[in-house]
C-alpha cells in the first residue's frame, strides 16, 4: 500500500515538480506538463506514461494496474490503485512518467 504523503514527496523530489489542483484531483506537474493526477475518493493515481511502459507495468500487477478505459488510455494514461500496489512499483513508474512529460535537460538530472 502506498500513501498519498508518499506519492507527493516522490513527485515533488523531482527537478522542478509541482503540486497543483486539477479539477477535482491533486496534480504534479513539471514545466505545466502533468505527469501523474491523484484520486483522493478512488485512493487511485493515474500516470502519464508511453505506451511500452504502461504494457510493463500493468503486466506487473494487473489488477491494481491498467490503462485508463478510452481514449485517454490509449495516450499511455495509466492507473494505479495505491491499496493495492507496491511502492517500489509505483516509485519505478513515476520515474518514467515525470521522464515521459518533462524537457531533456531536466530528465539528465534524475539520470546522473
Amino acid at each position: 500500500m502506498v500513501s498519498f504523503e508518499q506519492l507527493q514527496e516522490k513527485c515533488l523530489s523531482f527537478p522542478e515538480a509541482t503540486e497543483e489542483p486539477h479539477f477535482e484531483k491533486t496534480s504534479f506537474r513539471v514545466r505545466k506538463k502533468i505527469f501523474v493526477t491523484y484520486a483522493v475518493k478512488d485512493q487511485k493515481a493515474c500516470l502519464k506514461l508511453s505506451l511500452a511502459d504502461q504494457s510493463t507495468f500493468s503486466s506487473m500487477s494487473k489488477k491494481s494496474v491498467y490503462a485508463v478505459p478510452n481514449k485517454w488510455g490509449a495516450q499511455g494514461w495509466t492507473f494505479f490503485e495505491l491499496q493495492h500496489v507496491a511502492f517500489e512499483l509505483l516509485e519505478d513508474a513515476l520515474k518514467c512518467a515525470y521522464k515521459e512529460v518533462a524537457p531533456k535537460s531536466l530528465v539528465t538530472l534524475i539520470l546522473e
